[in-house]
């Protein structure tokens, strides 16, 4: 199950970056589930490298719906898309075989694979896989909606350069969530977006990368989701994203920023608001003890700098057991996180939809 997470909903990962081609098994759908070629698509050109900011390899990713789905809705019944490799180049991978490149997983996957490993383009390991991811997120995120719930992600820090944070206010949160859906680069300031696109391309330009921090809020998740220790929301959602490439750290609610403060400032008062049971402030990020508490869920991923960069490195060659020294050559991102939004939307949504699916039913979400 390494390649899989999810329970009601299991999701699986197959294929590799210069593979013929790469996909995405659903398995747990409700039936009935509307499945809209054209929101696939957007997600896919989010997540597609644009102009100075993104990697030079141009995949088209003409998607195919390959089971699952009958008359534009799902059967129930596992759902597979595949995506073909159409841009992939291999010589220059062929070229640095044995040569590890620094922060990649290179010398990993051999020790794990015994060089068995398809080693182009980080092979199995490589962020390309979050196109199926990207293309299934919007089924999943369609199933979501349809019950009030909406997800959305911006980049908060990149570089130094920060975005305003999420607004407290539940209207103007929802109004937030729906901007970025419409944005190629999801910023709520549009004046940080500008020198953030710069930085990345100054980074570029002296053969570097940069990394950020992104910041995700899920609103009209209902309380009582989640179990506690150690299958609660925390859990499930840190499991997943950790599997997004280049992901390495996470934060819920306040998080390391309340490390300093007292209970009096962490906690969350109750309030009745119009008729509800909510929390003034939301330190929490939407859950306690595991488990949802009605107010949106947010947390923070932090990405790093793209590993690839043309400066000459020290590395190895493992093959031949010598010091080497290697410039990673190819098409390569000097900023990963903004292309890393839908692939972390798409993972969010999933792991939504199977906590909801093992509270409720997976019938919580058919069209019957």
């Amino acid at each position: 199950m390494k390649n899989t997470f999810g329970s009601a909903l299991a999701v699986t990962l197959f294929g590799e970056s210069h593979g013929e081609e790469i996909g995405v098994v659903l398995d747990g759908l409700a039936p009935g589930i509307p499945v809209d070629g054209a929101a696939i698509e957007k997600k896919l050109l989010l997540r597609r490298p644009a102009g100075k900011t993104g990697s030079g390899r141009r995949e088209p990713d003409p998607f195919r719906i390959v089971s699952g789905v009958f008359g534009g809705k799902t059967t129930g019944t596992p759902l597979c898309i595949l995506i073909p490799n159409r841009d992939a180049k291999s010589e220059e991978y062929e070229r640095t075989r044995g040569l590890a490149r620094p922060g990649h997983a290179d010398y990993a996957a051999y020790l794990k694979y015994h060089g068995f490993e398809d080693y182009r383009g980080a092979g199995h390991a490589s962020g390309r896989l979050t196109a199926p991811l990207a293309a299934a997120g919007a089924i999943v995120e369609g199933a979501l909606k349809a019950k009030g719930i909406r997800i959305g992600t911006h980049i908060a820090r990149l570089d130094g350069i920060c975005d305003r944070s999420f607004p407290e206010d539940a209207e103007e949160l929802e109004g937030a969530i729906l901007s970025l859906a419409e944005k190629n680069f999801a910023v709520l300031d549009e004046n940080a977006g500008e020198a953030m696109r710069r930085r990345i391309e100054e980074a570029a330009e002296a053969g570097d990368s940069v990394g950020g921090v992104l910041e995700t809020a899920a609103a009209g998740i209902p309380g009582g989701v989640g179990e506690p220790w150690f299958d609660g929301v925390e859990n499930a959602l840190s499991r997943a994203l950790f599997g997004i490439p280049a992901v390495k750290g996470i934060e819920f609610g306040a998080g390391f920023g309340m490390a300093d403060a007292r209970g009096s400032a962490w906690n969350d008062p109750f309030r009745m608001r119009d008729g509800k049971i909510r929390t003034v402030s939301n330190h929490n990020g939407g859950i306690n003890g595991g488990v949802t508490n009605g107010m949106p869920l947010l947390f923070r991923l932090l990405v790093k700098p793209a590993p690839s960069i043309p400066r000459e490195q020290k590395t190895v060659d493992f093959l031949k057991g010598e010091d080497a020294v290697l410039a990673v050559g190819g098409r390569h991102d000097p900023a990963i996180l903004h292309r890393a939004r839908p692939a972390v939307d798409a993972v969010t949504a999933m792991v939504i939809y199977d906590l909801l699916a093992v509270r409720f039913g997976i019938d919580y979400f058919a069209d019957v």
